[in-house]
């Protein structure tokens, strides 16, 4: 039988106590002294490595503990010692179907978050005194029939659905010196020169009890020609304020409509009207007119009463819980983000690509369209861009701005009674006032305004607070009984993937530590004490080869 020999070697530090062999390791010892410092630093490595390992291989608290000592309600009688038995079973039904239904609550809270929910508050708010909006008006009938020339008439006549060779069937007026300068033809300067003027319309003027005239007025360009804007606040005008609500306390007007002026319909385009009367918009003075949009219309033979209520700071949403959008108006001809200036300068530049020109009303330097491009493009691109392209012109709500609410009622004017004193002040018939004369009453219902703010109907802090009220109700946990949880799963994965590394780190020292089995016969073929014993005597080794052993004279002396 072969036997087999294993060598083990162990070295300790210099400075222990000598042992009974002490004085013949003392010499070498004191010739090669090893380093106190160096040792204690090599235990202390070695004490925190075994420490280390102990607490790495420590197993977790098992799941009975563990649920005994946790704040989640139920689970100390789900896992009890002993195993699961039936009054275990009916615990631990109980406590599925109430995660089931707390689980079905936080679906339908969070479902209910991902929508944006939205509520809007009204409120109304008392003022010493309110600023008196902007109101722009505008004849129906753009062009006076007495400033109409051939020339103009021949130039107009696209715009107008009247042929060249066509009689036009009234008396024109005589051509002007515009129609000699040589100058080419400018629709804009047309249109300031014979378009109804406020001096001839406007009969009476007051507001808030005191008078009023055409220098209140400033003139605006739409698309029915030349406007006039009352209490516009440009051009260095303040704006006008009122102090008391109700009828004689706002703009109180009296126009005479021109009838007699209006041109004939010789043809349906869009720059022609049926009607007869002015159209009339209420607007703040940050936003510019949109009449032809936005107005409401003022017909003669009545006094039209408009009851306005402010409606100041609308505040709105921004996406998802809203609509609104915070945006800066990047534009050339407007200071201020409206919708209404948005529309306008996206129009201007639409026709300007499209047509290489702009239409009366349009802000720009770029040139004005002649009737020629108005009614072959610019009528056209501009229908087609308000009724069916929604991808061009997008104009965001702003999240703040500041509008009116009308109340209109009206009453006959003039009576039987009057309508002799009308005909008489004014040097007109009577059929002439009935036809013609209106009045226009504009004024603040009360003196407050409204506050319409948008605000979140849901927020995250209402989303928690309603989890955690279903978390306390259906399983009594918390956001602590979570963490344990978490903290629990944690050590358990932490206790298995150390014990594969731990497992892994002993297989590879195990075969590092493996000692080399030599056979008698092995030794006896190699026979080194022999070929050692031929050695000469003086061959000796250092005594602190090996620590605590004496000094031997030779290597034979050691290994044989």
């Amino acid at each position: 039988m072969p036997i087999q020999i294993f060598c083990s070697v162990s070295f300790s530090s210099g400075e222990e106590a000598l042992g009974p062999l002490g004085d013949a390791w003392g010499p070498q010892q004191q010739q090669h002294p090893r380093n106190n410092s160096e040792s204690e630093e090599e235990e202390e490595e070695k004490e925190k490595m075994l420490r280390k390992e102990a607490s790495e291989g420590d197993p977790p608290v098992d799941l009975v503990a563990f649920a005994n000592s946790c704040t989640l309600h139920g689970a100390s009688h789900v896992f009890v010692e002993g195993g699961p038995g039936p009054r275990q079973a009916l615990w631990a039904v109980a406590f599925v179907l109430a995660l089931g239904a707390f689980l079905c609550q936080v679906g339908d809270r969070i479902a209910y978050y991902l929508s944006y929910p939205h509520v809007t508050l009204l409120d109304e708010v008392a003022a010493t005194e309110l600023t008196f909006p902007a109101v722009t008006l505008c004849n129906t009938n753009a062009v006076r029939l007495s400033q109409l020339s051939y020339p103009d008439l021949l130039y107009l006549a696209p715009m107008l659905g009247l042929d060249e060779s066509d009689d036009p069937g009234v008396p024109l007026a005589p051509p002007g010196p515009e129609a000699f300068s040589g100058e080419p033809f400018n629709l804009h300067r047309f249109y300031n020169r014979s378009c109804h003027r406020l001096e001839d319309m406007l009969l009476y003027c007051s507001y808030s009890g005191g008078p009023c005239g055409p220098h209140n007025f400033s003139v605006v360009f739409t698309r029915y020609g030349k406007c006039y804007t009352f209490n516009s606040g440009r051009d260095g005008r303040p704006r006008l304020k009122t102090m008391k609500g109700g009828t004689g306390n706002g703009l109180e007007i009296m126009l005479d409509i021109q009838q007699d002026e209006y041109l004939p319909v010789w043809g349906e385009t869009d720059e022609t009207s049926f009607e007869a009367g002015i159209k009339v918009q209420i607007h703040s003075q940050d936003e510019p007119p949109f009449i032809d949009q936005l107005g409401f219309g003022v017909a003669p033979g009545f006094q039209t009463f408009v009851a306005c209520q402010e409606q100041r700071q609308l505040i709105y949403l921004p996406p998802p819980w809203g609509t609104c959008k915070a945006v800066t108006m990047d534009s050339d001809f407007f200071d201020s983000y409206s919708i209404t200036a948005c529309r306008i300068d996206c129009e201007t530049r639409y026709l300007v690509e499209n047509c290489n020109c702009r239409m009366v009303h349009m802000p720009g330097d770029a040139p004005y369209c002649t009737p020629e491009q108005y009614k072959e493009c610019a009528d056209p691109a501009l229908d087609f861009l308000v009724e069916k392209d929604q991808e061009y012109c997008v104009c965001e709500m702003p999240c703040n701005l500041t509008r009116y609410g009308k109340e209109l009622s009206m009453v006959k004017i003039p009576s039987k009674a009057s309508a002799k004193y009308l005909a008489k002040k004014f040097n007109k018939s009577e059929q002439y006032i009935g036809e013609n004369i209106l009045v226009l009453d504009i004024f603040f219902e009360v003196l407050n305004y409204e506050t319409i703010e948008q605000k979140k109907a849901y927020e995250i802090a209402g989303l928690l607070g309603d989890i955690g009220g279903q978390m306390g109700l259906f399983i009594g946990a918390s956001i602590l009984t979570v963490l344990e949880l978490f903290d629990y799963a944690y050590e358990v994965l932490k206790h298995k993937l150390c014990r594969r590394a731990k497992c892994q780190k002993e297989a590879k020292r195990s075969s590092a530590d493996k000692g080399v089995a030599l056979s008698l016969d092995d030794v006896k073929r190699h026979n080194p004490c022999e070929s050692l014993r031929g050695h000469p005597a003086g061959m000796t080794y250092a005594a602190n080869i090996l620590p605590h052993h004496p000094a031997r004279g030779t290597f034979e002396d050691f290994t044989c």
